[in-house]
Parts: structure tokens; sequence; C-alpha cells
């Protein structure tokens, strides 16, 4: 049976000020049903800017966006945002930041309760529920944000470096945790990242993009056996391999703008 097409990006390019600054040109990839893809490249090179073409946040200058093969118009019900930047509302417990987008759709008390309380525990979060934010360490404030998300059963999880403010030792400990929710529901996620130990520990697929003007330059298959453990497979010599081989090609872009 073939695997559905879920996200389709045809020569996508963005320029600002009026068409001076070309920040993306002639981006093409496809992303596909159940599938974890990493987009990486240096800072600056369009990544961010992909996503939120993809997200209807912005309007692309040229080429076309298909979510689940139909014309993207705006932002869709479809697809979920994690964002870099802490976006969880300060005034809101943990319980009530993700329930949010449940009271937007009106569901019934008991409903919204059942599903919070499912969120909460598959977050590891039991014991905060009535927590502030200000009182949580950042990856807890992260996992609220992508709880808040997923709570929403979109069918596609765009997620633009959501742990990339975190120490090493919480954003491993995240992953796994990302890992794990994803395993049980499966979203399609484009996960950008420039962090390349992060992209092949998560991912399917690793996309690398050139500096700016960002396009695509190469797509590599990350043959890594699921589930994973994100600190043991880094002692595997397939790691390193891939590590390697991705490298190669990334580092000549990080070397472009001075790294």
């Amino acid at each position: 049976m073939e695997t559905k097409r879920r996200i389709a990006v045809s020569k996508l390019s963005k320029t600002f000020q009026q068409g001076r600054i070309a920040a993306v040109q002639e981006v093409s990839f496809e992303v596909y049903d159940r599938e974890f893809v990493a987009l990486i490249g240096p800072s600056g090179c369009g990544k961010s800017t992909v996503l939120n073409m993809i997200a209807g946040l912005i309007p692309p200058s040229g080429g076309e966006i298909l979510i689940n093969d139909r014309p993207a118009q705006g932002i869709s019900p479809e697809v979920g945002y994690v964002f870099q930047k802490d976006t969880v509302f300060p005034w809101r417990t943990v319980a009530e930041n993700i329930a949010l987008g449940l009271e937007y759709k009106r569901l019934p008390r008991a409903v919204r309760q059942q599903k919070v309380a499912e969120m909460i525990r598959l977050a590891e979060l039991e014991g905060f529920e009535h927590a502030f934010p200000a009182t949580l360490s950042g990856g807890m404030r992260q996992r609220v944000a992508l709880m808040r998300t997923l709570i929403m059963e979109p069918e596609i999880l765009l997620m633009d470096e959501p742990f990339g403010a975190l120490d090493t030792h919480t954003k491993l400990r995240l992953h796994q945790a990302l890992l794990k929710l994803w395993s049980l529901h499966q979203q399609t996620v484009l996960f950008v990242t420039h962090d390349l130990n992060e992209a092949i520990s998560l991912s399917d697929r690793v996309i690398v993009m050139t500096s700016r003007p960002g396009r695509i330059k190469t797509i590599h298959t990350i043959s890594l056996p699921r589930p994973r453990d994100v600190i043991a497979i880094r002692e595997t010599a397939e790691y390193a391999e891939l590590y390697r081989e991705i490298w190669h090609s990334l580092g000549e872009e990080f070397a472009k703008n001075g790294v």
C-alpha cells in the first residue's frame, strides 16, 4: 500500500524587504505519513521560514505548498506547531494551559478533564497540574507546550527548535519523551534544528539546507532501528557513520558562515 504524502513543497521561495533579501530559494521536498523528518542547516538559512510558510503563518513569495495533497490556504486545523520560544501562558496552570485548545472547541468539561489528565500522565507531569509556569523548569514548560499541541490531535506536527535553549541533560530527556509520545500518536513530524546529534537521534530522514539563501543540499535516510534509546545509539558505529556522512555536507555550510 502506498504511503500517504502529508507535506509537499515545490520550488518554495521567500524574499523579505520588498524582494531585496532572498531567504529561501527553490526548496522542494516531501514528508510522508508517520514520518519524522528533521530540517537542519546553519543559522539564518531559512529553516524556520520554511516551517512558518508550511504552517500558514507567512505567505510564500513563490512555489507551492500542499497539505494532504491540497493547496495550503492559511493556517490548517490539520497542523500543530510547537514554537522555539516558551509559549505557555503564565496566568494559566499546567492543566489550564494544556486544555486551552479544547476550551476553544467547546468540549464538555468532563471530556476536557479526561483528555488533560491523560496528557499530563504521558508527559510525566503528575503533581504539577495546578502549578503555574513560573514555578516550572524550562524542560517542564516545553512539555506543557507540547501537550497543549498534541491534545488537539493534529495529523502533522511542526516543531521549530523546541529544545534549543535547554541544557544537554534536559534535552536528552525530552528527546526520549518525544519519541515515546510519537510512537503512541504517530503524527507526521517536521522538526527544525541546528543540532546534528538531535536530528540523527530523532529522525527517519535528515534534510540539509545550504546557507542563505536556503536551498535543499542533501537528504539522508536514518536507518537506525526503532524504538531508540537516544543515549545508547550515540555509541554505535552506525550512528558515527551517519554523523560523518551528514557532517561532511552540513559542515561545508557552517564554514561558509564562518563557524
